[in-house]
């Protein structure tokens, strides 16, 4: 079971990916928008993976990627960046950002189950 926390605002998304996540045993906690991940990782939350929408009030996905790498948490938890846009240039920029892992805009909940366990695999290594 892992602690992972959701930044996705499109509530029905947030919740079709938390049914699917804690249906695979894991804890996650929500938040509404990039400002909303920020303070939740500022109140010293810890957690194993951290899944981020591309695109979000106040903050985006790599904003707040970018704010995790300067709040010294220790570890960094790995990323994943959920986006509806799939130009090469947008992949290009998650790449460029340290991201550990990217989907794009619609996924079935299975493969986000796959990408997640995936990325929790690689973590434990």
């Amino acid at each position: 079971m892992a602690n992972i926390l959701l930044a996705e605002d499109e509530s029905v998304l947030r919740m079709l990916i938390t049914d699917t996540l804690e249906d695979e045993g894991h804890h996650i906690m929500e938040a509404c928008s990039g400002k909303e991940a920020v303070d939740i990782l500022e109140a010293g939350k810890s957690f194993d993976l951290v899944i981020l929408d591309y695109m979000m009030p106040v903050y985006t996905g790599l904003e707040v990627l970018t704010k995790m790498k300067t709040m010294g948490l220790n570890p960094v938890p790995p990323v994943l960046i959920l986006t509806a846009k799939s130009q090469q240039s947008v992949r290009d920029e998650v790449a460029a950002s340290g991201a550990s892992g990217f989907m794009s805009k619609p996924f079935s909940p299975m493969e986000l189950a796959e990408k997640v366990e995936a990325m929790l695999n690689e973590m434990e290594k």
